[in-house]
């Protein structure tokens, strides 16, 4: 068992950020870091200071984040890290777990411990037992877990770091809680499933059977639509929570300014929603051109590269379908009703990525195959107990 005992002669030292200097080195950290990585992508500033804004991030209603820096003995920033807990996601799991996340550190064992000791302490002076990371204080979709394979560019608000950290991790104690892979393949219907294809053919003739994308002038109807399908189809995975008609609006509106109509499909059935999949144009594309700032320039750059098209590929953000109607081909009809757009000339994109789904989810991964998609990176969410006596699981398989 690994012991992490303090070092009254360490070299580093932790700092609370907590005014505009600490916050702007807990930006610049990676900046630094990376700059020879020419995969690593800059995310927004912006997107990264949402997080820990009690005004914008609702996490914070039943949780509380704490974030540091790590300075060495002249004064340079080496590490950063927050942690942070909500309520009703800590209690949902058989111990109170909370989180950390936003990780970045120096290739050096006592400053990554120090950083991890930090959140440990933390979050057990707040009654959590365990601790997942790298996590995000919000939704899964953004800046979730720890990537160790696949080291090309990343998508839109996912992490992007250094093969060593998973060692660190590995060497401080923690366990691989669940893997969650990023599939890829070039926009078609070549190479589907057979049984896929069969079963997507049928429901698409059918006529109690609809599948249409999105209207934006409509997203009042739609934000509806998205959360009576989001609470049926994804009610059961661990620490997620039902949301309301306010959060779903909330996520459209949060896509708006890269929203393409033509990339978000709803499976209907006799006009009641069962299902969607929401794509958007992977804007990293686009974003990697603005060196993190969105203000004025940044702007003009983003709406220039918009209109020029750069963006060429698309990636799902969700998906889902009320368990109800899940393996009756809906999935395929909703992927056979976009490519009937996708495939005529002139589309905008040629690669689609499905951004992350669990091991836990065997029946998602089995169906990513048989639409021909194929893993090209692979993030780890670790979990570390505080009672190191105490057995170990992984997450809970999802069996339909």
């Amino acid at each position: 068992m690994v012991s992490h005992k303090k070092n009254v002669m360490t070299q580093f030292t932790l700092v609370e950020v907590n005014d505009k200097k600490s916050r702007r080195e807990f930006l610049l950290l990676p900046v630094r870091m990376y700059k020879e990585e020419k995969n690593w992508i800059r995310p927004l500033d912006g997107d990264v200071e949402k997080v820990f804004d009690p005004k914008i991030n609702k996490s914070f209603r039943q949780g509380e984040c704490i974030r540091w820096i790590l300075a060495d003995s002249r004064g340079g920033t080496v590490g950063r890290v927050a942690a942070f807990y909500d309520k009703k996601i800590a209690l949902n799991n058989e111990q109170p777990t909370g989180g950390m996340g936003f990780f970045e550190c120096i290739n050096d064992r006592e400053a990554a411990f120090m950083l991890f000791d930090a959140c440990r302490e933390w979050l057990a002076g707040k009654g959590m037992e365990a601790m997942d990371g790298p996590v995000n204080f919000g939704d899964r979709e953004r800046w979730w877990g720890l990537l160790v394979e696949g080291f090309s560019e990343p998508n839109y608000c996912m992490p992007w770091n250094f093969g060593y950290y998973k060692e660190l991790f590995e060497e401080y104690g923690f366990k691989n809680y669940f893997n969650q892979y990023t599939f890829r393949r070039h926009i078609g219907i070549d190479g589907v499933h057979p049984v896929i294809m069969e079963k997507a053919e049928r429901v698409y003739r059918n006529p109690d059977y609809s599948f249409r994308h999105i209207d934006r002038k409509n997203l009042e109807k739609v934000a509806d639509d998205f959360r009576i399908i989001y609470n049926q189809a994804w009610a059961k995975f661990p620490g997620v929570k039902d949301i309301t008609k306010i959060h779903a609006k909330a996520i459209l509106q949060s896509f708006k300014p890269v929203m393409d109509e033509k990339l978000i499909w709803f499976a209907y059935h006799k006009e009641e929603p069962i299902g969607f999949y929401v794509m958007i144009p992977e804007v990293n594309q686009i974003i990697k051109h603005l060196n993190g700032n969105l203000n004025l320039i940044g702007k003009i750059k983003f709406m220039y590269h918009k209109w020029r098209k750069t963006c060429r590929k698309a990636y799902g953000v969700i998906f889902g379908v009320v368990p109800k109607f899940q393996a009756k081909g809906i999935e395929g009809g909703m992927i056979m009703a976009f490519a009937d757009i996708a495939l005529k000339p002139g589309f905008q994109y040629n690669d689609l990525e499905l951004n992350w789904i669990g091991d836990f989810n065997p029946a998602m991964l089995k169906l990513a195959n048989q639409l021909a998609f194929n893993v090209i990176k692979t993030h780890v969410t670790w979990r570390y107990l505080f009672d190191r006596e105490k057995e170990f699981k992984r997450a809970k398989s999802l069996q339909r």
